[in-house]
């Protein structure tokens, strides 16, 4: 349901080992080692697609969809002017249905996702893993601990460049439409990212997955392919209003001054209690699609909702600049001069062309490193 960005947490496996040998407990060691090797094991799994499109063991059915992504691939660059370089043009076949798995906590009566601070990296509101069993054990600490926690499957993740990010087994099933939504958003976030702002990184590369999509289907898409993408985008945009509006309703229950502990968790149950019954609702109105039944695999908790925000608030915006440079490479150029500017004064930059709908959440920080991962 929702992409992931890992890169911090990456750039801390890549950078940061010298730094925790001097500073760091054993688990934290522990827990970079596992980063390490998780990354290492998927680039080495890695062929290169016109290897796996010869073999003569590969099924006619990968064979399609490597063949599909080579198309896409080749566009990205070609029309749209994304990196030319190997991330995307290598697959690996994994035995296992994510490839890895976040853990994102918050505390009990908050909405507001806990961070973890690393050497070199800095702060992320999430722990990566790529076993589901580790992943499970960190996050039954925190429960334990009085946290909130979600344990949640990421299919895709992009390294912003720092290696060659491969097609996955996890998602290279996904519809035509899909496929090329996510190739163009993650080599997207290659060309720009600003760190510690996620509205801005993930409204530019949705812009950049909206524009190209459009694009590509004019020159691919036929008429069912088309209304298969208009429908995927029908129900995200109607299930992440569901969510938002439950966010807005938890969190006005978690600031009423005047109300006990006690009665914030009786309003809390009986929020995502409604919060259940109203996706009842909207899947009837979908014609009983369950795609994002997985979302509701764990019982509910704040943490669902943690990282849970409109991350297309500047996509209008975006697609306003866009059209203005007349071209992606000078599109691409403007938007770097926005990623070099403070915050403040790309967001005010960025308001003036089309008001954002919803600021992003606070965090809470936890310096250091909490207990991690035995």
């Amino acid at each position: 349901m929702k992409l992931t960005r890992i890169t911090p947490w990456l750039r801390t496996v890549l950078f940061a080992g010298t730094a925790a040998g001097l500073l760091a407990s054993c688990s934290t060691l522990n827990y970079y080692s596992q980063a390490a090797q998780g990354q290492l094991e998927l680039l080495s799994d890695a062929r290169p697609i016109d290897d796996w499109i010869a073999d003569p063991g590969t099924s006619t059915k990968l064979r399609h969809r490597l063949e599909t992504a080579r198309q896409i691939r080749r566009f990205a660059v070609a029309e749209m002017a994304l990196p030319d370089n190997n991330s995307y043009k290598n697959y690996a076949a994994l035995k296992r249905q994510y490839v890895l798995w976040n853990v994102v906590a918050t505390p009990e009566l908050s909405l507001r996702p806990l961070q973890w601070c690393f050497p070199v990296a800095g702060c992320v509101n999430y722990r990566g893993y790529y076993s589901k069993a580790a992943a499970q054990a960190y996050a039954q600490e925190l429960r334990d601990a009085g946290d909130d926690v979600e344990v949640g499957g990421v299919a895709a993740y992009s390294t912003l460049g720092w290696f060659s990010d491969p097609l996955i087994s996890t998602f290279i099933n996904y519809p035509d439409g899909e496929l090329a939504r996510m190739v163009f958003h993650e080599l997207a976030h290659q060309i720009v990212y600003a760190q510690g702002d996620s509205q801005f990184n993930e409204s530019f590369a949705s812009t950049v997955e909206e524009v190209g999509v459009e694009r590509w289907m004019e020159r691919f898409g036929n008429p069912q392919m088309r209304d298969a993408y208009a429908r995927y985008r029908s129900r995200k945009k109607d299930f992440l209003a569901l969510l938002m509006k439950y966010r807005k309703a938890l969190e006005q229950n978690y600031a009423v001054v005047d109300r006990s502990d006690a009665e914030k968790r009786a309003v809390k149950v009986r929020l995502f209690q409604e919060l259940k019954d109203e996706y009842q609702v909207l899947k009837g109105n979908w014609g009983g699609y369950a795609g994002y039944d997985r979302f509701f695999d764990q019982p509910l908790s704040n943490a669902h909702l943690a990282s849970i925000a409109t991350y297309e608030d500047f996509v209008p915006a975006f697609r306003a600049l866009l059209q203005r440079e007349g071209s992606f490479p000078k599109f691409y150029g403007a938007v770097k001069r926005l990623a070099d500017m403070d915050s403040a004064d790309r967001h005010r930059v960025l308001n003036a062309m089309v008001p954002p709908l919803v600021t992003a959440p606070l965090m809470v920080q936890r310096s250091e490193t909490p207990p991690l991962a035995r």
